[in-house]
């Protein structure tokens, strides 16, 4: 935050010159002076960030200047300075809304000093939760979070509004890649509920002995190593949302405990007898077609109905069309930004390319193409010939992953030195790197068929 505006108001004006004086030494502090009480609210649109309020003016009395500040400005830090040291009036105080009340003796700067500094920390704590969350918030507007022009995708922003109105489960299916996790957050980030915990659960990534402790916790010594009580997701969720990614593949028995949290609302801990009532919100997704899962008698057709709610189906990249470029440009851009390089451009053929291509993975993979062209790139426009698109392969395995730049680095050394049979002068040249730098990676064994180790 910039400097700390501090209104002192106080009619003792020796008083208030030694004080402001003492707050002043700090070069961070703002502070204005007020003899009376009616001025200083009359500046009060001026919006300081802390008030110290003397409890004796000769115009308005601290209670009444005190209801008026809260009134107007609940979340005003206000100290009050008083010449009386009155429990009853203090607690009274407080209970209008005061912050602090300091009584006016040798130790007064001292104890100010000090609870200026602890309401600053709050101060600035607020400030970055409301950064935090306005920041969350625009991250995960529909038009940020999900980019697209197409029809397609303008009928998916008309279904995520629907579910953002209300709190009916939203069930999302889509191909690998579509960015299932993305929507469900922006329809989360979005809700009366985006105050309150977002809580994922990939149910493939949970060994199936562990996913109903994970779920809905367990208590201490419920089995070997429940050294405590540990909370499940549902509980971690309340009063948010949680989301179920690939919940096609969880397994039938866990089906069964899983629809009976949601027909109760209510979870019981591996170990516990206790029912723990939840209010969460559900969202989950899934590659596969559920319907057909039913059919084939893998999945649970109460749960199916059960968890359908609002469907939302995620096209594939290849059916949205001009989406394409303007993903790839957003990624560029972001990529460019982010490793503080100079801003790259798709050229004419560049462009043709990236619509011919079926993307298999796709958002996924589109970035992480977009990714490496931009580091493969000599030029400030990337070139057709910059895009690696080939299917079928370990390469295109890897696209589909999130790595760092040092990983694609070592990613296209290996390329190259496969295609120029591990001549490593050559490489260096192409790249425009130190053939040390090779050298090094050889050495350092950190170069194998994907490129890393």
């Amino acid at each position: 935050m910039g400097n700390l505006k501090i209104f002192v108001v106080e009619d003792d004006l020796l008083y208030a010159t030694t004080l402001t004086y003492k707050l002043s030494l700090n070069p961070d502090y703002e502070i204005s002076h007020f003899e009376r009480g009616k001025d200083f609210l009359a500046n009060l649109y001026k919006k300081p960030d802390i008030v110290t309020l003397d409890y004796s003016l000769p115009d308005i009395n601290a209670s009444e200047i005190l209801r008026q500040i809260k009134q107007t400005h609940p979340d005003l830090p206000v100290i009050i300075v008083s010449g009386q040291d009155d429990i009853a009036i203090a607690i009274e105080l407080f209970k209008a809304g005061a912050d602090d009340y300091i009584v006016k003796n040798q130790d007064t700067h001292a104890l100010l000093w000090h609870s200026v500094q602890n309401l600053r920390e709050k101060v600035e704590l607020k400030e970055e939760i409301e950064h935090l969350k306005e920041e969350i918030s625009q991250k995960y507007d529909f038009s940020q979070a999900i980019k697209g022009n197409s029809a397609i995708m303008q009928k998916i922003y008309g279904l995520m509004e629907k579910a953002v109105k209300t709190n009916i489960n939203v069930s999302i299916t889509g191909e690998t890649g579509t960015g299932k996790e993305v929507v469900a957050k922006a329809i989360h980030y979005n809700s009366k509920r985006k105050s309150k915990p977002f809580i994922a659960v990939n149910v493939t990534a949970i060994p199936q002995e562990l996913i109903e402790s994970e779920l809905f916790g367990h208590e201490k010594g419920a089995f070997t190593g429940a050294s405590s009580r540990r909370l499940g997701k549902f509980e971690q969720a309340e009063k948010g949302t949680i989301f179920l990614d690939e919940i096609g593949d969880m397994d039938i028995n866990m089906q069964a405990k899983l629809l009976r949290v949601l027909q109760e609302k209510e979870v019981t801990r591996i170990g516990g007898n206790e029912n723990v009532k939840i209010d969460v919100r559900l969202i989950c997704a899934t590659h596969k077609n559920l319907l057909e899962e039913v059919q084939k008698g893998n999945f649970r057709e109460d749960l199916y109905f059960r968890l359908l709610g609002l469907p939302i189906v995620l096209p594939p990249l290849r059916d949205r069309g001009n989406d394409v470029l303007l993903l790839a440009k957003y990624f560029l851009d972001a990529f460019c930004e982010e490793n503080e390089m100079s801003r790259k451009t798709l050229s004419k053929g560049a462009k043709e390319k990236l619509l011919k291509y079926p993307f298999p993975g796709n958002v996924r993979e589109l970035k992480a193409v977009i990714e490496l062209a931009a580091v493969m790139a000599n030029e400030k426009e990337i070139q057709a010939t910059d895009f690696v698109l080939t299917e079928g392969n370990d390469f295109a395995d890897f696209l589909q992953e999130e790595h760092t730049l040092k990983d694609y680095t070592r990613q296209i050394v290996m390329q190259y030195l496969d295609k120029y049979d591990n001549n490593v002068l050559e490489v260096a040249r192409k790249l425009d790197i130190g053939k040390s730098t090779i050298y090094r990676m050889l050495k350092e064994k950190k170069l194998n068929r994907y490129g890393f180790i």
